[in-house]
């Protein structure tokens, strides 16, 4: 029997319903254009609910001096000067209004006695300019989204998957998905299409992403539509993932851990940040403590279990209870652990994809007419290396240039040339699914690249471990071929894993591919064989199937902004 088919249509679709989808899609309604969003997950447990810091904007609540130059001279220097500085100078110039925007929206966030903004010091940052609610800022930012959206009606489609974006003659004219319960088949026509569905960093085996999100959707709506990638290889490995249980293998451990006294040891017991960065320990940078953690365990100092351990046990239990409520709670519910009592076990884990669908800085439009992308599924802003607290500036921020961005494309257009055959294409590439009936198990196959991508893209890569690795994906591809998918009573989930596989297999051929033409040592990205920053290689690298790789020189970095990047005094600042 046929699947049913709902046909809808809107001005603008928004794909993703985190913080960046949510943030444009309020835009777009609060200018009277129409904006359907649409999530494959809850929009209340959005991937951006998990993020816990703060936020970043010059406000000079704390310290009068900050100001938006500093804020991007600081984004930019720790970007490795891969950066865009166009890009950090609209982020960290509309950060302020960003934050007005929260507050406007009924945001709570965490206050001085005066009733100022409350700032604090995060990663790198010269001045305190992160602002706050307790540890759980992206969820607060998160409900404040929703909260806003369902006042302005904005339909949200939730627990639908979209496995393509439709165009014809190189402009997008809508896009096509299925509901993950009962199989109903949605063709969605618009003018525009914003593309919010997060990163790839589910492509590895501990990752801080939950199952079945950021495993690489974005990367492959947007490549098949006739985008490219920028800098796919520059992802961000937080210092500390939990170990166990194996189903929640990466959830991090908050930095702030670290910020409040927490000891990084290893298996002997020794305080191991002394050998890598004795002057600022446990406050280094977030690429150096990954770095270190990873290189004991390599050397064979770490823990049975393959980790090392972070220690807050020596801290007044009040301090715990206060200031790491959520961590807390964290390893109660998954460990039964007393971490004002016993170590935490962690290990590096796959964070932030920095790098992301390549994008102009001035509205994040693609090289497709009328496609946009937003927050981790976009590039140009953190290079390689990312602040802690810029990622959830940049979504609203470019959340309402973007929404502003797509609404005016729509009003040029005098027709939406759309296409019968690239419609039949799309329900086609569901249909041939549904009916594969192979041996391969598409869990077994996700499980294998993300074995892949672990064992020679993780934390140090080398040229041999790289070229092994695009072989074992290429023998993935082939398996894939062979692949059986089997929805049952509860619904279409494996349909689902079947396109998840597939966007992994894309953004994991273009890290491999992009990691190693990257030859050198550079922020996040660690080559053993090329320990060294090339100035020849402060470009931006882009990837797709059909060029391959090409390099893009980044534009100079205004004197205004290049004055005021020095290093940055750590003392008593979490580096992040």
């Amino acid at each position: 029997m046929a699947a049913t088919e709902q046909r809808l249509s809107t001005t603008v679709l928004v794909i993703g319903t985190g913080g960046a989808g949510l943030r444009a899609s309020v835009e777009l309604a609060e200018a009277g254009v129409d904006v359907l969003a649409v999530g494959k997950r809850p929009k209340d447990d959005a991937h951006t609910s998990l993020a816990a810091g703060g936020i970043n904007a010059a406000l000079a609540t704390m310290d009068p001096e900050d100001s938006w130059q500093q804020h991007a001279a600081d984004t930019l220097k720790e970007s490795y000067l891969l950066g865009d500085p166009r890009t950090t100078e609209i982020v960290t110039r509309g950060a302020a209004r960003g934050i007005d925007d929260l507050e406007r929206y009924g945001m709570a966030f965490a206050r001085e006695q005066d009733g100022r903004i409350s700032q604090r010091f995060f990663g790198a940052h010269k001045f305190r300019r992160t602002a706050f609610a307790g540890d759980y800022t992206g969820l607060e930012i998160q409900r404040t989204l929703v909260r806003r959206a369902e006042q302005l009606r904005i339909p949200v489609l939730e627990g639908v998957y979209i496995t393509r974006i439709l165009t014809h003659e190189g402009a997008v004219f809508g896009a096509y998905g299925f509901d993950l319960k009962d199989g109903t088949r949605y063709r969605v026509h618009a003018d525009a299409v914003i593309l919010a569905a997060g990163g790839h960093t589910r492509i590895w085996r501990r990752t801080s992403s939950r199952r079945d999100e950021n495993t690489g959707d974005s990367f492959r709506l947007a490549v098949e539509a006739g985008a490219r990638l920028r800098d796919p290889e520059l992802v961000q490995f937080h210092p500390s993932g939990i170990i166990e249980p194996e189903n929640a293998a990466g959830t991090l451990v908050s930095e702030a851990a670290r910020g409040e006294g927490g000891i990084l040891r290893n298996a002997l017991g020794e305080r191991y940040m002394s050998r890598y960065d004795p002057e600022r320990m446990e406050l280094s940078t977030r690429d150096r403590v990954a770095l270190a953690s990873y290189t004991e365990i390599m050397e064979g100092r770490g823990t049975e279990k393959g980790g090392v351990w972070l220690d807050v046990s020596h801290l007044p239990r009040q301090t715990v209870m206060s200031r790491l409520p959520r961590v807390y709670q964290t390893l109660l519910d998954l460990q039964m652990l007393d971490i004002t009592r016993d170590p935490i076990e962690v290990a590096p884990t796959a964070h932030y994809s920095m790098g992301g669908v390549w994008v102009r800085p001035e509205d994040h439009s693609t090289d497709v007419r009328g496609l946009y992308a937003i927050g981790e599924a976009s590039s140009g802003l953190h290079g390689a290396n990312r602040l802690g607290g810029n990622s959830l500036i940049e979504l609203l921020v470019y959340g309402r240039i973007t929404g502003r961005a797509a609404a005016e494309y729509s009003e040029s257009l005098t027709a939406q040339p759309r296409s019968a055959a690239v419609v039949a294409e799309a329900r086609a590439e569901v249909d041939g699914l549904l009916a594969a009936d192979g041996p391969e198990n598409v869990r077994a196959l996700q499980r294998a690249v993300r074995d892949t991508m672990t064992e020679h893209a993780g934390v140090v890569r080398d040229e041999e471990g790289l070229r092994t690795g695009l072989a074992e994906l290429a023998a993935i591809e082939r398996r894939m071929e062979g692949v059986g998918v089997h929805p049952d009573i509860a619904g279409f989930q494996d349909l689902a894993h079947a396109f998840d596989l597939k966007a992994a297999v894309l953004a994991a051929r273009a890290t491999l591919e992009a990691a190693l033409e990257r030859r050198e040592t550079r922020g996040c990205h660690n080559r053993s064989d090329y320990p060294d920053m090339k100035e020849e290689l402060r470009v931006n690298l882009v990837w797709s199937p059909a060029t391959g790789i090409t390099r893009e020189s980044i534009p100079p970095v205004p004197e205004e902004i290049a004055s005021l990047m020095e290093e940055v005094p750590a003392d008593g600042k979490l580096q992040e």
